[in-house]
């Protein structure tokens, strides 16, 4: 008998309410099981009415509805992607950019094809992730980027099912995407990523995904690769400075065959990515001075936070929009603490004459001012 193979599961309990009502006893089901020739009983209950038992031989089919659509929703032949419009990703070029640090090789490493992952580490806002942008923007390659959380997950990365139209359907993650079209995918903050990150072991060897819920295999296309940046080399943080950021997986890590170690730029040359955006030369001269000083007295343990580049450019935009030199400082050095913010306004009052923060009678940091000297000339 093929009654199981061909009767709909809607028509089947249709008829069973029709004959019975809500309620139904094995007496009822073993009844309708002989009057249409069915020969395993417990089969039939199994197939058919296992979602609305409510005790031993007994079922309720006021739940039908959630019955057929839990039916629907895992019978139905869903394990083709969900049909997604081309956009464009490749990255604009920004006419402001000055390449610098390893742009220059992680540009080569993205213009070779090769499958070769690469790990970028670095202090906040020293231009790692906008120098990936900006490699596949002159190449004009296409760039996958994705903001890793502690929360990321193999659903966020690799894709799932998702209801569409009342229908599940499945969609590609970011990285199944990258792969099917040959993208640059850059893991952005990678060091924040669990012990979940570690699904894409197989693709970071170049070998591609089995995608389980689909029975699909996904091969890496031509010119797929892999870039990670972190602020950590994924240790962790021992000083606090990045809080969230946790040790990776030696294996994760043994996958990515070079790391990039990227600096901030010398005076020199971010005296130059300042000019790009301000006319002022002076003010821009000043500016890296002053966050020069900074950055020396920071690595020789004399203070605790730093001015970055991405910080020195919110500077010069703040100052586009108020003209006022002091304002724009002031409200862009607001994110420290009250103290550092003090000794870092009081120092470049000594940097730059011009500019007075009317902090003249209350030192109440001299000795974190100390240690902010400007070095001799």
């Amino acid at each position: 008998m093929t009654f199981e193979t061909k009767v709909d599961p809607n028509t089947v309990i249709d008829n069973l309410r029709d004959l019975f009502g809500d309620s139904l006893t094995a007496a009822d089901v073993r009844g309708y099981c002989a009057s249409n020739g069915i020969s395993s009983y417990q089969y039939f209950c199994t197939r058919y009415l296992n979602e609305f038992k409510i005790g031993r031989g007994k079922w309720n089919l006021k739940t039908q509805k959630k019955a057929v659509e839990l039916e629907q929703t895992f019978s139905a032949p869903s394990a083709e992607p969900a049909p997604v419009e081309k956009q464009k990703l490749i990255p604009d070029k920004d006419p402001t950019y000055v390449k610098f640090g390893n742009f220059s090789d992680v540009k080569k490493i993205i213009q070779s094809k090769q499958f070769y992952p690469a790990f970028i580490t670095g202090l906040s806002g020293n231009g790692k992730t906008f120098s990936v942008e900006q490699a596949c923007a002159q190449l004009g390659r296409e760039l996958i980027r994705v903001n890793i959380t502690i929360e990321t997950d193999e659903d966020d990365l690799i894709g799932g099912f998702r209801l569409v139209n009342g229908e599940t359907v499945w969609h590609n993650g970011p990285v199944v995407e990258a792969l099917e079209r040959g993208c640059i995918l850059l893991l952005d903050e990678v060091d924040l990523a669990s012990n979940k990150i570690l699904c894409l072991q197989s693709i970071l060897e170049g070998k591609g995904v089995f995608l389980k819920k689909t029975g699909r295999f996904v091969s890496p296309s031509k010119g797929f690769n892999i870039i990670a940046t972190a602020n950590t080399k994924g240790k962790g943080s021992e000083d606090g400075r990045f809080i969230g950021t946790n040790v990776l997986n030696e294996a994760f890590l043994e996958r990515f065959p070079v790391t990039f170690e990227q600096q901030y730029p010398s005076v020199a040359i971010e005296k130059k990515i300042l000019q790009q955006l301000s006319d002022d030369d002076q003010f821009c001269q000043k500016l890296v001075d002053w966050a020069d000083i900074i950055r020396k007295t920071f690595y020789d343990g004399g203070v605790e936070e730093i001015v970055s580049t991405r910080r020195l450019v919110h500077i010069v935009r703040a100052y586009s929009i108020w003209k006022n030199k002091e304002k724009a400082i002031e409200v862009c050095v607001n994110r420290f603490d009250d103290e550092t913010k003090q000794a870092f306004l009081d120092l470049y009052d000594k940097v730059d004459a011009d500019v007075n923060f009317g902090n003249e009678e209350e030192k109440p940091n001299e000795g974190l001012v100390e240690e902010l000297q400007i070095p001799s000339v």
